[in-house]
């Protein structure tokens, strides 16, 4: 593997002092047998898989495993509606059969997404984990691996126009996950404008956002809205005003739609040669990760460890 930040190393020491178990439901795939065998030869996880078999890891079948009626019952407890034929159904598919399997404690954590659309992971996931308490909005976010620098960028791959409302949701998630692999957050919201450079209904819901998220977290920073030289950058930050324990110091950065988010991260992630490891999922009861469909042996492996260091 490519050198990785401090953060993700550990992540990768968490990992090895306490195994824990990882389903993977798209044990057909090459990429995740390989990284599920990778992951047990190098003690990192105890990895579960439904459709295939992999050294060191358990198959699940889940046609003929015991548990399936406790699984249909998780499944109907979530949606009191739901027949248990409807159910039997559902767990037909293997991304509900793996989230159920978290959702009962028969796993620790599922990794997902190298063959199934991020919206299929997430509905397996809200349909069986469930949000953790107070969240209301489910996102994603990625630990790019800058060589100055780690940075976690959020959200680039899940909410495409979020409101005032969801993007504070998503910066108080990305903080506390910035928090836990970065060891302090400094969470700055991004936009064309500086501190009222700019004007318009976007800034505006930045503003808005960045008040939010203050009064839902006050123990955490966050500062803006800047434009992104001024997050990063400590001589334009003061060149522009900008002070405090954010300003040209940030290392979780949020963006204000997906366009932008999505874009910035596969820029750096070409221009800069940097690894950006994700989508990490977050807002779930339990840790749910949600993988590029072009997602190589280096990419799991990566993205197991930093969900298993957020759980």
């Amino acid at each position: 593997m490519n050198a990785a930040p401090d953060a993700l190393e550990a992540a990768f020491g968490a990992a090895r002092a306490a195994p824990r178990r990882v389903i993977f439901p798209e044990g057909e795939a090459e990429v995740i047998r390989a990284a599920a065998a990778r992951l047990a030869a190098e003690g990192l996880a105890v990895p579960m898989l439904i459709g295939g078999a992999a050294q060191g890891c358990e198959t699940i079948d889940p046609a003929d495993d015991p548990r399936l009626p406790e699984l249909a019952d998780c499944l109907r407890a979530r949606r009191p509606k739901l027949s248990e034929g409807a159910a039997r159904r559902m767990l037909t598919r293997p991304v509900y059969v793996a989230g159920a399997l978290v959702a009962t404690g028969h796993a620790d954590a599922m990794v997902a997404g190298a063959v199934t659309p991020t919206k299929r992971v997430i509905e397996a996931a809200s349909l069986t984990v469930g949000l953790a308490e107070g969240v209301a909005t489910p996102s994603s976010f990625f630990l790019m691996a800058v060589p100055s620098r780690p940075l976690i960028f959020a959200d680039c791959g899940f909410n495409v126009s979020p409101t005032a409302e969801e993007l504070a949701d998503i910066a108080v998630a990305s903080a506390r996950s910035g928090a836990a692999l970065l060891g302090e957050a400094r969470t700055a919201f991004l936009s064309f404008s500086t501190l009222g450079s700019g004007a318009g209904t976007e800034v505006d819901k930045v503003r808005t956002a960045l008040s939010l998220a203050r009064e839902r977290a006050r123990e955490l920073a966050f500062d803006g809205e800047f434009q992104a030289d001024t997050a990063l950058n400590a001589a334009i930050a003061a060149k522009k005003g900008a002070e405090g324990p954010v300003a040209g110091q940030a290392n979780v950065l949020i963006f204000p739609n997906l366009d932008a988010g999505n874009i910035a991260y596969k820029l750096v992630q070409e221009l800069a040669g940097a690894q950006a490891i994700g989508p990490i999922l977050q807002g779930f009861a339990k840790p749910v990760a949600d993988l590029s469909r072009g997602a190589t042996v280096d990419d799991v492996v990566a993205v197991t460890a930093i969900t298993l260091a957020l759980g």
